[in-house]
């Protein structure tokens, strides 16, 4: 019985040790690279869209290649498809019920397809009941491309003073960014480790299954970074910079953290994934296009419609 108790303390220890670590080493990922982006010149929007998003994706993608190379295929997936519902679900309808955000749908159109197409083609492979590496592979080589051309895209856009702006990161501000995308990566390794020990264990210890736990504990675990920009894009009234975070984590999610996994080691899929999560993550994707294009942002009715549905969602996996 102590044994039990104890092996239990340590699960919830590695769990708890394991997300502050999380939290913490994206936090000072994003830190470091918005920082360092600011100082290029990029728009709020595109650094929401790329260098916020990839930042507070990298929990997902260190939990998800640990627990895949670890052998947890389902907490993996579960992780990846639970934080694309509790982005949009849960983080974006928290931040529209607190105020109203602004932005029009041809900001991000086409990220919103890419995510809707990549979310079809996943549920093509579960039908299948795995993941391939030639879909790993067309995924990294997608969302590379997009990266590139978006990238291209706004930096040409600079003008004289943001260009100058360029060469300022030999000055002494610079060591301090490098060093805080340095230590955000050594806590997010870390706590990914931790985080993945400890939640095992708890799922063995209360008989829960790993999908589950995947979606549900490790899904908001790691959304905590995208939580926290959120709200700091929302203190400084950055509604590009918030939408943009969530779209672009959703994207940075399926294209590089399974893309990444399938490539590195392909995996297989859940059946229940394309009879209950995928089909939920579709819709909360979906359901962006019409609320954007119809009143250029959301409202806080639109903030109950999707944290309402995210609870509903979180009561069916009970």
């Amino acid at each position: 019985m102590e044994t039990g108790s104890l092996s239990l303390l340590h699960a919830v220890a590695f769990v708890i040790g394991g997300l502050i670590m999380l939290v913490g080493g994206g936090e000072a990922l994003v830190g470091g690279a918005t920082r360092l982006a600011e100082r290029l010149g990029m728009k709020p929007l595109l650094i929401g869209l790329t260098v916020v998003a990839f930042g507070t994706s990298v929990p997902e993608l260190f939990v998800s290649l640990t627990a895949a190379f670890k052998g947890y295929p389902d907490i993996m997936i579960g992780n990846v498809v639970g934080s694309n519902i509790a982005n949009v679900g849960l983080i974006l309808g928290c931040c529209a019920l607190l105020t109203p955000l602004t932005l029009t749908i041809g900001e991000v159109w086409y990220e919103l397809l890419l995510v809707s197409g990549g979310s079809v083609l996943l549920m093509l492979c579960s039908g299948y009941g795995y993941f391939p590496r030639a879909m790993g592979l067309l995924f990294v080589l997608t969302l590379t491309g997009y990266t590139i051309l978006v990238c291209n895209n706004g930096l040409r856009g600079r003008n004289k003073e943001k260009e100058d702006n360029r060469h300022s990161t030999t000055d002494k501000g610079f060591p301090l960014m490098l060093g805080l995308i340095l230590l955000g990566l050594f806590l997010l390794a870390t706590g990914s480790n931790l985080f993945i020990r400890g939640a095992v264990d708890l799922a063995r210890h209360f008989g829960i299954s790993e999908l589950i736990i995947g979606l549900t504990l490790a899904a908001i675990g790691t959304s905590l970074p995208e939580l926290a920009s959120s709200l700091a894009a929302l203190r400084h009234n950055e509604s590009g910079l918030l939408i943009g975070n969530v779209i672009g984590s959703n994207m940075f999610n399926l294209f590089m953290v399974l893309g990444l996994t399938g490539l590195l080691k392909p995996f297989s899929l859940s059946p229940d994934l394309l009879h209950r999560d995928l089909p939920v993550m579709l819709a909360f994707t979906l359901v962006l296009i019409p609320i954007l294009h119809k009143t250029g942002g959301t409202r806080r009715i639109h903030g109950v419609f999707l944290l309402g549905g995210y609870l509903l969602y979180c009561f069916s996996l009970m």
